[in-house]
């Protein structure tokens, strides 16, 4: 969808899907039945509206999040702003006809903000950022593209099948590039402070982390140390632990393109 696009609010969720989850501290839940909502990070007054999101549902375990790096890009978001929130799990191979209605091109995340579904991670990031501005996420535009093209070249390593077709290099170049302007401007994109830009590109780096590790027995070189810091450093972080996808549902991801 277009960065400007919204959903129109004119679709309801059947009310039997809306069946509250409630995490406990430890982390475990209790309720039952399928499509139900799970709800995360209550802790702003329990008078304030959740926020609800269309989230990819686990292909391999059952009621868990799916794998999804823009998905989590805006779960990130809202757990660093620290708003509370509802994840309704989609099944995507099997899209239900009222998601089908609020997302015609049967794409995750969708957002609900004052009565309109938001589609695309960017719009749904610049969004909460306007909405609630503290804490401030906003990545200056002049550091907004660091490591943006690492994805793209970790998508292409991965799918090749010609180990002489530079794909590799292509890879290691951006990351080497990343790492040498963490060298000079870390620990984040923006300096000491965790900003949209880091909340875009950990969850590819996880990503890639994984997928590569499986499907080409591949890591991430020694000698990028300040990018493998990076990566443990936001790994480790409460809103990533919270958001992150299961390593078999990453793999399992990533196979189609893989075994195209």
């Amino acid at each position: 969808m277009s960065a400007t696009s919204t959903v129109s609010a004119g679709v309801r969720i059947p009310t039997s899907l809306l069946r509250p989850y409630h995490i406990s501290r430890s982390g475990s839940g209790s309720g039952s039945g399928r499509g139900r909502w799970h709800r995360l990070s209550a802790t702003r007054a329990t008078s304030e509206l959740e926020l609800e999101v269309c989230v990819k549902a686990s292909t391999t375990v059952p009621d868990r999040l799916g794998d999804c790096p823009f998905t989590q890009r805006v779960l990130l978001t809202l757990e660093e702003k620290h708003l509370p929130y509802q994840m309704k799990f989609v099944d995507l191979s099997n899209k239900p006809h009222w998601f089908l209605q609020l997302s015609p091109e049967g794409k995750v995340p969708l957002l609900k903000l004052q009565d309109n579904w938001l589609s695309d991670s960017d719009v749904i990031a610049q969004a909460l950022e306007h909405k609630y501005p503290h804490p401030p996420l906003t990545t200056p535009p002049h550091k907004a593209s660091v490591g943006s093209n690492i994805f793209s070249t970790f998508i292409a390593f991965l799918k090749s099948k010609d180990p002489s077709d530079a794909t590799e290099q292509a890879l290691l170049s951006e990351l080497t590039s990343f790492n040498d302007y963490l060298k000079d401007n870390g620990p984040f994109i923006n300096a000491d402070t965790i900003s949209a830009a880091d909340l875009s590109l950990a969850p590819k780096l996880y990503h890639m982390e994984i997928a590569l590790g499986h499907y080409k027995n591949w890591s991430v070189p020694e000698s990028l140390s300040y990018l493998k810091n990076y990566m443990k450093t936001i790994f480790s972080r409460e809103s990533f632990v919270k958001t992150r996808a299961l390593h078999e549902d990453v793999i399992a991801g990533w196979r189609p393109k893989v075994m195209s």
